[in-house]
């Protein structure tokens, strides 16, 4: 441990104490974790569930083990350095996070704790202090109390702080799954958009409680294995109705109000798992451009014609001056049904569809391949087609014409109103007659 310079204490656990120290070797900042009891073999550190878990797992979300030491039959466990905890962030919060913040958090998260489950580990003690974060990059800490998913229990039922065990092992549930670790996420979750703690008890018995005034009391067909361990620990729920969620975090969206609810149910066989989790629509919320998006050198377009239907286009262009060129720039694009090019370069005041344009890049386009977006149910291989190129100054008319290529079929969404039909520059606008005609749009 020579060094070694210890800088500060910073945190004091069950284990042990964590100090802030200083490699003198390579002037990197650490956390050292002395540990309390004392270790006479080197095999008994070796064989420490948290030295095991950690040697074995390695992601960006789970803090890194870079060394482990035996001095004077001391053990000394050294991590890399993280600022400071989400317990801490959250208490020194004026304002609440806004969703994308409590999104990115928890998608890291969750990330973290996916690869540590299927790696064939849970935590047991997820709470906001033992959440790390450094520039907005979080990482699962704490690993005193994991345990390997395929071990046989009966496990020990006192894990996890009060505030975010789940109900199982507050009824001393001794075959506890990796389940746990997800009601854990939810009351962090639910927490994130508080800075409050969900279900704040003051013991067992208040914690149950606490859970019920909030959930609502669970029966038989909600939570059958829970009733069986209440028979057998003589406890009696109480009885409440499930509270409107929404009020009590009435700045959460829908989507996380419904995740947090999942994570959250009294059952552990309908929680999601952590991968599961991660593709809820929570994580998924389309991001909205705001109308008008323009380009200083699209042109613009005179009314549509009354009943027509717009259709979506993909382009993707090669804008490359050189053979070796290989810069490629994508467009996507509404062509509205429109009479003719307003001659003007003037749109009027209530048309709300308008065709968008790549600019800011250099010299003209050598060749050009249009793609459609059609129905998921079509043939697109055999389908697509190639327009020819567009006639000069805004793009280089090329001699050969690129074979057509497919568009992959989405698994998740679909344009099934939209035709497959390609973008027909020629019938579009007048080229020839254009004002435009001066300037490349890709000046």
């Amino acid at each position: 441990m020579e060094k070694y310079r210890l800088i500060k204490e910073i945190g004091d656990g069950t284990c042990g104490i964590v100090f802030k120290a200083l490699n003198l070797q390579t002037n990197d900042v650490v956390a050292i974790k002395k540990m309390k009891r004392k270790y006479f073999f080197w095999e008994q550190c070796m064989n420490l569930r948290e030295v095991k878990a950690l040697r074995r797992l390695d992601h960006r979300n789970i803090v890194k083990l870079k060394e482990i030491v035996r001095e004077n039959n001391e053990l000394f466990i050294i991590f890399e350095y993280m600022e400071c905890n989400l317990y801490e962030i959250m208490r020194e919060r004026v304002a609440t996070f806004s969703e994308d913040e409590i999104r990115s958090l928890m998608s890291q998260m969750l990330q973290g704790l996916s690869y540590m489950h299927k790696n064939g580990f849970f935590h047991r003690d997820l709470k906001p202090e033992n959440l790390l974060v450094t520039n907005d990059i979080i990482k699962i800490a704490d690993f005193g109390l994991v345990r390997e998913t395929m071990s046989k229990p009966p496990y020990t039922d006192y894990v996890s702080t009060r505030w975010y065990r789940a109900p199982e092992v507050l009824l001393q549930s001794s075959s506890y799954t990796p389940a746990i670790d997800m009601w854990a996420v939810g009351a962090i979750l639910a927490e994130l958009f508080t800075l409050s703690p969900l279900f704040p008890g003051e013991s067992e018995t208040d914690q149950l409680h606490k859970i019920c005034t909030v959930l609502g009391t669970p029966d038989c067909s909600i939570w059958p294995e829970g009733m069986n361990l209440l028979r057998a620990n003589h406890f009696k729920f109480f009885q409440f109705p499930p509270a409107n969620i929404s009020h009590i975090i009435p700045n959460a969206s829908s989507e996380a109000i419904d995740l947090i609810l999942q994570l959250c149910s009294w059952d552990p066989l309908k929680r999601p798992t952590a991968e599961q989790s991660l593709q809820h629509p929570f994580f998924h919320i389309r991001s909205w451009i705001p109308y008008p998006l323009q380009d200083q050198y699209y042109p613009r377009i005179s009314q549509p014609v009354s009943g027509a239907s717009p259709k979506l286009e993909l382009n993707l262009w090669d804008f490359g001056t050189e053979s070796d060129d290989s810069f490629l720039g994508l467009t996507l694009a509404v062509k509205p049904s429109v009479s003719d090019l307003d001659s003007n370069n003037h749109v009027s005041g209530q048309s709300q569809e308008e065709l968008l344009f790549c600019s800011g890049f250099q010299g003209q386009c050598a060749q050009s391949l249009f793609w459609p977006l059609v129905p998921s149910d079509h043939n697109v291989m055999n389908n697509a087609q190639v327009n020819p190129p567009i006639s000069s100054p805004y793009l280089v008319n090329s001699q050969a014409i690129q074979p057509s290529m497919g568009v992959p079929e989405s698994s998740g969404y679909s344009f099934p109103q939209l035709q497959p039909k390609i973008f027909e520059f020629g019938q579009f606008m007048n080229i020839s007659s254009s004002p435009l005609q001066q300037r490349s749009f890709f000046d």
